[in-house]
């Protein structure tokens, strides 16, 4: 890419890749309001719009065609090494013109110019859009994960054969050898950013055990399962209802044996924060996903994909 090409002569019409403000509001909610209008639940994007404006470590960018926006997204900076592009939205009438290539090189520079060397984006498995597009501006499959929700309960039975520390040494060498971590490759849900994931460090491990939870489940054999809560909060619904949610970054473990002392342990975490909800980051692979069935951990209905692109190298690239 040379220093004369902008983000916006990516795109077939002529569209100018710049940061949103808090005046483009109206305009971002007449095309994304009902970016999912077949499906339960509307976009979120009018929701948050401005917080994303306001936030530290990210930018919101807006494809401007003169008289209207052709689309919007946002990069966020996770650590030094990692970016998270989110909530990429195209108006309707100018799908299929280059305006994602233009937004989505908008964000890779943005990363890059503070040093990210990778950026991921987080995609549905249902929303075929959304993968296609990811993969035609140059993301690549990282991995694919899925949510258990085990019920929060504070008599959940652990078993007499395993017992629960808050461990990090023990939580990051079982993690670090688990085919959990191979699956996901290293990666779990953000303690910065909410529905975006990096690589797990053991000083992450080291925060939970201070200031959230950390779980190592343990039997005669050694560490065999391990977890962390990445945070909690309360959401209300349109009935005004409020709910509060304990969100786990990952969970990994051995065996269904150990899956159950793992789950009852986060059950029973959720239970003395007074949550009503919880979700955990497994792996989506037949062994995770049918062992949570079988402990009866609940687990969601559809499986979400990570998708990655090297930034140290030329972008857009096609596959």
């Amino acid at each position: 890419m040379t220093e004369a090409t902008r983000p916006g002569d990516y795109a077939d019409v002529d569209v100018e890749i710049r940061p949103a403000t808090h005046d483009d509001y109206d305009d971002v909610v007449a095309f994304t309001e009902n970016t999912w209008a077949d499906r339960d639940g509307g976009d979120y994007i009018p929701g948050i719009y401005h917080d994303w404006i306001d936030k530290a470590d990210a930018e919101t960018l807006v494809a401007d065609a003169g008289d209207e926006l052709a689309g919007i997204a946002q990069v966020v900076a996770l650590t030094e090494d990692e970016a998270w592009c989110q909530g990429m939205r195209t108006n309707p009438d100018y799908r299929g013109q280059g305006v994602s290539v233009a937004i989505n090189v908008g964000m890779f520079d943005w990363a890059r110019e503070r040093g990210a060397t990778v950026a991921r984006n987080m995609v549905f498995s249902w929303n075929t859009a959304g993968l296609g597009a990811s993969r035609g501006i140059g993301f690549e499959p990282a991995t694919a994960f899925r949510w258990a929700n085990p019920d929060p309960d504070p008599n959940a039975a652990v078993g007499d054969d395993y017992e629960v520390v808050s461990d990090p040494g023990s939580a990051w060498t079982y993690w670090s050898g688990s085919d959990a971590r191979d699956h996901l490759r290293g990666l779990v849900i953000s303690t910065t950013e909410s529905w975006a994931v990096d690589t797990l460090a053991r000083e992450t491990l080291e925060w939970a055990a201070d200031e959230t939870a950390l779980i190592a489940v343990r039997d005669e054999s050694g560490t065999v399962g391990m977890a962390f809560r990445t945070r909690d909060y309360e959401r209300e619904d349109d009935d005004g209802e409020t709910t509060r949610h304990a969100e786990y970054g990952v969970g990994a473990w051995e065996d269904a044996h150990a899956a159950r002392a793992l789950f009852s342990a986060v059950a029973r975490d959720a239970a003395d924060i007074g949550a009503d909800e919880t979700r955990v980051l497994i792996p989506e692979t037949p062994r995770h996903v049918s062992d949570a069935a079988y402990v009866r951990a609940g687990i969601s209905e559809d499986p979400d994909f990570v998708l990655e692109v090297d930034l140290t190298g030329e972008y857009p690239r096609r596959p």
